[in-house]
């Protein structure tokens, strides 16, 4: 989806994968294909407009493959500067970073992103 009126919504997903311990450290490439998953069938929770999502790999869950409804991209060096990559090539679109990690949420709200913890879409 390219829609530019539709929110951008960008994941990081070994942030959001290693917030709950429920052993996602034995298989981080099918953790970030289950987070894959249930973002395409259920999107994100309190946001029904047009939505574009777009979860970031890196490390051992590089080569996800993107589905209908989630763009995956892989990091081909740091996930953080990769997602910081994406924000800024966003052209002014709205946009939400999920993430808990205090260094990045302040480098893409300083490129007027807004920001959301690992719960904005986990269950």
């Amino acid at each position: 989806m390219d829609d530019t009126g539709a929110l951008l919504v960008v994941v990081d997903a070994a942030n959001v994968v290693g917030s709950v311990p429920d052993g996602w450290w034995r298989d981080r490439r099918g953790a970030a294909e289950r987070l894959r998953d249930r973002l395409a069938a259920e999107g994100v929770p309190g946001h029904a407009g047009p939505v574009e999502i777009v979860l970031v790999v890196e490390g051992a869950a590089r080569g996800v493959a993107s589905v209908p409804g989630v763009r995956v991209e892989s990091a081909p060096g740091s996930g953080d500067d990769h997602m910081v990559d994406v924000v800024a090539r966003a052209g002014g679109r709205r946009v939400l970073v999920v993430t808990a990690d205090r260094e990045l949420r302040g480098r893409v709200r300083e490129l007027g992103a807004e920001v959301a913890g690992p719960r904005a879409v986990r269950p």
